[in-house]
């Protein structure tokens, strides 16, 4: 279903009014929304829970079931978020401010460790949890986190991703307040990866994505890391990389390593929509690779960003490319040179602050 709704060149960003203004997000599709509503209801103790959480804990029911572990299985558990309980927070908080009282489950519901806690609960896992933030480049700070235990021998499997539900009166304000949400009114509302834009357009996004990771090769892998790299920014100010952005050219440069650069042959891009975030990373692409750039895409003109979620969601884009061995192109932007076979892919990530990650993927080793 995921793939099938890539191939069509529209976009999931519409209208809907959050809080006192119509504003342009990705939400989930009423199946999935009803999906949520179905889970919450099943169990009286999942009704507190913020929607951050019960994301992760659905998206990670199907990883583990897609990957055949069981309960059996020892596995961490590392899946962040950027806001964390965002919409619980803000109601919990207007509580507050109204009665000068709050709830007994305020403080227990709303902190980050939630959501790897949640998990482990639903999955009756008893590996290591970790939860934690580091802004956009959350999940794939999370698939760092992973390998590093499985490379030290400390775990055999871990689950990873990211989760977030991000789509509340306060967080939209905030980004309004940056200047940097979208009030474009077009078909594209979030023009990502448009290096000819002249204002900025992102727009956010929900949803949760998690990944099984394993040391090997298995009958059922997807696909194969081949390469981690990061790297931060020296903070030129709080919210944004460098111009240049040195850390994704240290990140990129980690992630490869001595695999020639011929041989990726497709980068998903983090490309925020803003105007400074994208020509930045476009900018560090072009000082790594030269004048033999790979084909370049994103998915948040698609999806729109969704913050702690979005590496990893760019990381299922990038399976999914190598999968059916086709490239899924941002519909507005300049055409490129496709390349017949898709063997390896890089993917970008990077948050405020310019913490940047970067994720070889490849089909096979």
């Amino acid at each position: 279903m995921i793939w099938d709704e890539y191939l069509h060149p529209t976009s999931l960003i519409a209208e809907r009014q959050i809080g006192t203004q119509k504003v342009p997000v990705a939400s989930l599709s009423a199946s999935l929304q009803q999906l949520v509503a179905n889970f919450k209801a099943f169990d009286n103790k999942y009704k507190s829970l913020d929607n951050s959480v019960l994301y992760a804990m659905l998206a990670s029911r199907m990883a583990v079931a897609q990957a055949g572990w069981s309960e059996n299985d020892i596995f961490g558990i590392n899946i962040g978020s950027s806001r964390g309980a965002t919409e619980l927070f803000e109601n919990y908080h207007e509580e507050f401010i109204n009665t000068g009282k709050t709830s007994t489950l305020a403080s227990p519901t709303t902190t980050m460790g939630n959501i790897s806690s949640w998990v482990a609960h639903d999955l009756k896992a008893n590996g290591p949890e970790i939860s934690h933030s580091i802004t956009c480049s959350t999940a794939l700070h999370a698939l760092l986190n992973g390998v590093a235990w499985l490379r030290s021998g400390m775990a055999d499997k871990f689950l990873i991703g990211g989760s977030e539900a991000p789509l509340t009166p306060f967080t939209i304000a905030q980004m309004q307040a940056l200047k940097i949400y979208s009030n474009d009114k077009s078909d594209y509302p979030c023009k990502a990866f448009d290096l000819k834009k002249d204002k900025n357009t992102m727009v956010l996004g929900e949803g949760a994505g998690v990944l099984c990771l394993e040391m090997g090769t298995h009958d059922k892998a997807l696909a194969y890391v081949e390469g981690i790299g990061y790297a931060t920014d020296i903070l030129e100010h709080g919210i944004s990389i460098s111009t240049e952005a040195d850390c994704f050219k240290k990140s990129m440069r980690m992630a490869i390593g001595e695999i020639p650069l011929a041989e990726i042959d497709a980068i998903v891009m983090h490309a925020p929509g803003t105007i400074k975030g994208d020509l930045s990373e476009y900018k560090a692409i072009q000082s790594v690779f030269g004048e033999n750039v790979p084909m370049l895409t994103t998915n948040k003109w698609k999806i729109g960003h969704t913050f702690g979620s979005s590496g990893i969601l760019s990381l299922e884009m990038a399976v999914l490319m190598l999968q059916y061995q086709q490239f899924i192109s941002v519909p507005f932007a300049q055409p490129q040179a496709q390349r017949k076979t898709i063997r390896k892919i890089l993917v970008n990530a990077v948050g405020f602050g310019g913490n940047a990650v970067s994720v070889l993927l490849s089909k096979s080793v």
